[in-house]
């Protein structure tokens, strides 16, 4: 279970950084970097908009093949940029967590895909390498929200765990705001599956009509 960060971070840099998207919306950031992040890894907050009293918050984990190559196998680029959108419109802050492959690493969730198009699904190929199913702590970004000054936020995820670590960790989450659902050929086992073993809020009957269709 987590426990309340020891250590405080604190901002190391802002710059700001004008973001374009390939639809073509546009929109102005401001980057920040940390000192003392718990795991060392270089997390960024990306701060979209007005953050009010109790901003809108996305912990988003890197996904080279979704985010950058639009991989339809999984759905980490649509959420990426829809999260960026919503969040700029209210005001708030999207974590972007160094964690490929729910914190197992690149080649290792490339190992995985492997193991999915012999038949299993994204937790069992995990577990057939030896790995976590989802390796993910989130003490580096409850760190991130401290030093950026948030005690009390709404998380834009389908995924409890988030917000039960987060609030393990002593950050207020008034509510879980689900995402969008971004289904497409490749992609609905793996969504199937985040519902079935890790309870996402995702609609299940769809899913799996559209897994057997």
């Amino acid at each position: 279970m987590p426990d309340t960060p020891a250590v405080i971070a604190t901002p190391r840099s802002r710059v700001r950084v004008p973001l374009r998207f390939h639809d073509g919306y546009e929109v102005d950031a401001e980057l920040v970097t940390f000192h003392g992040l718990a795991d060392g890894q270089e997390h960024v907050a990306v701060v979209l908009g007005e953050p009010g009293p109790v901003p809108l918050v996305r912990l988003h984990s890197e996904c080279l093949t979704g985010d950058v190559f639009g991989s339809a196998r999984c759905d980490c680029g649509p959420q990426l940029r829809e999260a960026v959108e919503r969040i700029a419109e209210r005001g708030g802050v999207l974590l972007y967590l160094r964690q490929e492959g729910r914190g197992i690493g690149l080649y290792n969730k490339l190992d995985a895909y492997a193991l999915q198009d012999q038949g299993l699904d994204t937790y069992e190929a995990n577990a057939a390498l030896g790995l976590p199913e989802d390796a993910r702590d989130y003490t580096a970004a409850a760190q991130m929200l401290r030093a950026l000054g948030i005690g009390e936020l709404d998380l834009l995820s389908n995924n409890p765990d988030k917000a039960g670590q987060l609030r393990e960790l002593g950050v207020g989450v008034r509510d879980r705001v689900p995402t969008g659902v971004f289904t497409t050929a490749h992609n609905v086992r793996y969504l199937r599956a985040k519902v079935l073993q890790t309870q996402h809020t995702l609609p299940l009957a769809a899913l799996t009509e559209l897994s057997a269709g």
